[in-house]
């Protein structure tokens, strides 16, 4: 499938190998990183972002594309609702169904409550099920969650909320843990002891994995769990907007069935945000990793209601991505392929950043080879670099890849590309969302009461840069907390009286004092690949 020109550069790659292996590739000093940072990373694009005119963030940054959706008019303009009709009447209203949300309702259910998934696709379309290289636990004699802190800090930028990196370091070995009880298949050695690997930005190997299925394996056993739990799940139906209260707390939220276009009434004690993340936005015209739900609805609900979000111009742009073929054009190539050896390479055969950097480091270095430097290799799409997945083999053996890398092995040979002997062709593909609502510790956003967040559409557990294997982690670790709270949480408080959507009258209000003028309606709910509108 690679092009005359593409063996070209190959060839390069072959004549270089030999030199590479064992080689001690330099890592950036903090002076070095900055820089490229500054000067490379699309979160440092002063043209992408603008500043918002409304809404509780007003005067702060935010992408061009979020920026549309949260100035947009919301779904439920001009529809007639009678909310007190009530379709569905819970303790608890999780709002998706991926790792998170079925996390947050398992705990809910197991403390008795009357819970309730509502998700847009089906119950595990999301990217937990997408995740490839495994999840963060430091349960090793070696490590702990002292040294998981200060990895994940440091790799943030120190701009984690120091009681939420805590909650998650601290959680993780339990999390693990408790995925391993229900069911997941990790990778062990003969004796039953788990096999960890070292990620990007890791001092420690605390890495745990099933091959490079990890979340599809996680994700199967959380879903097995819901069913087998009887838990009602309410699928191809989005929530389009929150309800609140005569109080202002949140008491369920307007559905719509996806293919209907029929609106229904939740009316709940609590409610779990748990949507996932952003990547079917494209900011700057990026491809992407993500599921394709997955268009930051949960911060447009939340944020329309007056929770307030935090790093909400920060993003992930995962530095393997897909370059070539064009048919996966942007899909995931995991990190674990660097971490068991690959090294990343340009044109010419040349090794020019040490592979286990952080991901946002990694991206700049690809983006500037590609770029100023003129050492990609082009594509019908651009330009990539390569991942040097044959050096693994020449290393540890044959049979290496197959064994820890299954699934890139069968995407790639899908169209007759064998990566245990020719190299794979990357570029940076949009990843994961860094910002989203802010939330306390308990899981409860930090503005609303009765509204609790969890996974990807939480801002602050990572500060402004991810490192690989906390997302499966915070998906266990944040979706059960907001589970177990939001449901104890419910046994106090009454059934809520006259539902209301005061806080839509009220930002409607505001957009037409700001002079905003919008054809968008929000949320996005799905990605449009035509002309249609809304």
């Amino acid at each position: 499938m690679y092009t005359p020109e593409m063996f070209e550069s190959i060839k390069k790659v072959e004549a270089t190998r030999e030199s590479r292996i064992g080689a001690d590739l330099r890592r950036m000093t903090a002076d070095e990183k900055e820089k490229l940072l500054n000067e490379y990373h699309p979160d440092r694009k002063k043209d992408a972002f603008t500043t918002l005119k409304i809404g509780p963030n007003k005067g702060e940054k935010v992408p061009l594309e979020l920026a549309a959706l949260l100035e947009g008019n919301s779904r439920v303009k001009d529809l007639n609702l009678d909310l007190d009709d009530i379709d569905y009447d819970v303790d608890v209203l999780v709002i998706g169904g991926g790792g998170s949300g079925s996390s947050a309702a398992i705990e809910a259910h197991e403390n008795g409550a009357n819970v309730m998934i509502v998700t847009k696709l089906r119950l595990g379309d999301a990217n937990t099920m997408m995740a490839e290289g495994g999840i963060q636990a430091a349960d090793k004699p070696n490590d702990s969650p002292l040294i998981h802190y200060l990895d994940a800090f440091g790799g943030g930028h120190f701009d984690a909320q120091p009681d939420l990196l805590r909650k998650l370091v601290m959680d993780g070995p339990g999390a693990v843990k408790w995925l391993n009880e229900l069911g997941v298949l990790f990778d062990k050695e003969k004796d039953g002891t788990m096999i960890t690997i070292h990620g990007g930005g890791t001092s420690r190997k605390r890495m745990h994995a099933a091959a490079d299925y990890s979340g599809a394996e996680i994700m199967r056993t959380l879903r097995d769990e819901v069913f087998n739990r009887r838990i009602s799940v309410v699928d191809f139906t989005a929530a389009i907007e929150l309800l609140l209260d005569e109080n202002g707390s949140a008491a369920g939220a307007i559905l719509q069935n996806m293919e209907t276009g029929e609106h229904f009434v939740a009316r709940a004690k609590t409610v779990i945000i748990a949507t996932g993340g952003a990547g079917r936005m494209h900011y700057q015209g990026f491809p992407t990793s993500n599921h394709y739900g997955a268009t930051a609805d949960g911060l447009v609900l939340g944020y329309r209601a007056g929770a307030k979000l935090l790093y909400q111009d920060s993003l992930q742009y995962h530095p393997t991505g897909v370059a070539y073929p064009p048919q996966i054009f942007g899909a995931l190539v995991t990190e674990k392929t660097r971490s068991i050896g690959a090294q990343i390479l340009n044109v010419d055969g040349e090794a020019f950043m040490n592979p286990l950097e952080t991901r946002d480091v990694c991206a700049s270095s690809i983006i500037r080879e590609c770029s100023t430097r003129g050492k990609g290799v082009p594509t019908p799409e651009g330009y990539g670099v390569w991942l040097d997945t044959p050096l693994v083999e020449l290393v540890y053996g044959k049979g290496t890849i197959e064994k820890r890398i299954p699934g890139m092995m069968r995407m790639y040979g899908k169209y007759d590309i064998d990566i245990r002997v020719v190299p794979m062709l990357v570029y940076p593909t949009l990843h994961y969302q860094n910002g989203g609502l802010r939330i306390r510790v308990d899981g409860r956003t930090a503005d609303i009461n009765n509204l609790y967040v969890a996974g990807e559409a939480v801002g602050g557990i990572h500060g402004t840069n991810r490192l690989m294997g906390n997302s499966l982690l915070d998906i266990i670790v944040f979706g059960r907390n907001a589970g177990k709270n939001a449901s104890e949480a419910s046994k106090s408080i009454p059934t809520p009286g006259r539902l209301n959507l005061k806080h839509v009258e009220r930002y409607t209000k505001e957009l037409k004092d700001a002079g905003i003028k919008s054809d968008v309606f929000s949320p996005k709910l799905l990605p449009m690949y035509t002309h249609r509108k809304r």
